[in-house]
């Protein structure tokens, strides 16, 4: 780790090497607001450049949040388990089984689910209800995109995968949010707090940085609905692991259980914790909670290998950790700089679709996992390494 010290500024705490000039300039913005708590800004090994706030990185702030810092995939996470199955047990050829999720799970930006199956306590009562009214968006139509999208699986960077770990057993790994609704939610509260910023002529070095202050019916509004999208995340990934099981199902012929309970974890999400004897508003954007015991999930991209890793609740982190290898270069730049000849070769191995559809989800495109790993020893333990040997993506 090595800390950035800068004038009237509250420090920078790095775990990489490297971070560009873009990413730099984001992150030195956070640091000068008063708000952010004395220990300053954690800055992950994935880390790159957001919107306002840099991905892979966690602040905590004192009677504020952020809303761009959690961005508008709100509840991103991952989910995996563990089964009883070999490597041994899986046919010769994965293509009739990622067929098989890609027929059973919405795909893709916007991706409806067939059934429409979902539970009215989820979507109908308890935090979206209570908020509606001072939000102002929540209305049937928004209820109507979140039943039909639960048990889908979105785009871009998102994400099933079935893994074999060094002992050859078999997990299944997926990645996923809350979906329109949850970018509705976040967008709406970007946009209030921009206005908020301008009525009440607080200047700020971006205006993505735009906050909402603690005590305010929109902050409240914004904690609620916010919680209510990280249960959304919660039940959308939990419905999607189902139904990949039912797959699975269909084309292996002996019968298996879950060996490891499922591993869940959000990575853009705020949570109210204790650190450094103050309560605070941790915001994790592209990171997971890391504390001692804790088991997360660090994937790399769809060619390279994952990790299920245990935190060792380092404080200088806020008990963080990264959230996966994080993009090195842009989704237009990786277009132009690879060819399907290229993604062919670098997801060797690995049962995908290897077309244009998802050139920019090419792993070259993203950092190596092993150094991201390298950089956060005194973050995380190594439990399981995973290796994929089937993707599915959004795109």
């Amino acid at each position: 780790m090595k800390v950035i010290n800068e004038d009237g500024s509250r420090p920078i705490k790095i775990w990489t090497d490297y971070v560009e000039d873009s990413a730099l300039v984001q992150l030195k913005n956070l640091a000068r607001l008063p708000f952010i708590a004395g220990n300053g800004v954690a800055c992950m090994p994935d880390v790159h450049a957001g919107i306002g706030s840099t991905v892979g990185t966690v602040i905590a702030t004192n009677k504020a949040i952020i809303p761009a810092a959690v961005g508008v995939d709100i509840g991103c996470g991952m989910n995996a388990i563990r089964l009883s199955l070999k490597a041994s047990d899986l046919p010769e050829s994965l293509i009739e089984i990622r067929h098989q999720i890609e027929r059973d799970i919405p795909l893709g930006a916007g991706g409806a689910n067939k059934e429409r199956c979902y539970q009215q306590g989820i979507i109908e009562s308890g935090h979206l209800r209570a908020v509606s009214t001072g939000m102002g968006i929540i209305n049937d139509s928004l209820i109507h995109k979140a039943a039909v999208q639960l048990g889908s699986l979105g785009s871009g960077n998102h994400f099933i995968e079935i893994c074999l770990d060094e002992n050859q057993d078999v997990w299944i790994m997926l990645h996923s949010g809350s979906r329109g609704v949850g970018n509705r939610i976040g967008t709406h509260f970007i946009e209030k707090a921009k206005r908020d910023m301008e009525r009440f002529f607080i200047n700020l070095p971006d205006k993505d940085l735009a906050y909402l202050p603690e005590d305010t019916e929109t902050f409240n509004d914004y904690v609620s609905a916010v919680s209510w999208a990280q249960d959304y995340a919660l039940e959308n990934r939990k419905r999607m692991m189902e139904k990949v099981i039912a797959a699975l199902s269909v084309h292996i012929p002996i019968g298996f259980s879950i060996t490891q309970e499922a591993i869940n974890c959000h990575h853009n999400y705020i949570a109210l914790e204790n650190h450094f004897g103050q309560n605070l508003w941790v915001t994790r954007k592209g990171a997971i909670r890391a504390r001692e015991g804790d088991l997360g999930i660090i994937p790399g991209s769809m060619g390279q290998r994952s990790y299920i890793v245990r935190g060792k609740g380092n404080p200088e982190s806020y008990c963080s950790c990264s959230h996966g290898a994080g993009r090195k270069m842009s989704r237009t730049q990786a277009r132009k700089t690879f060819t399907i000849a290229d993604l062919q070769s670098q997801t060797e191995g690995v049962e995908c679709r290897k077309d244009n559809s998802v050139l920019d989800e090419i792993p070259g495109a993203y950092k190596s996992i092993d150094e991201v790993m390298a950089n956060q020893t005194d973050l995380v333990d190594v439990v399981h390494i995973l290796k994929q040997v089937l993707c599915v993506k959004g795109s």
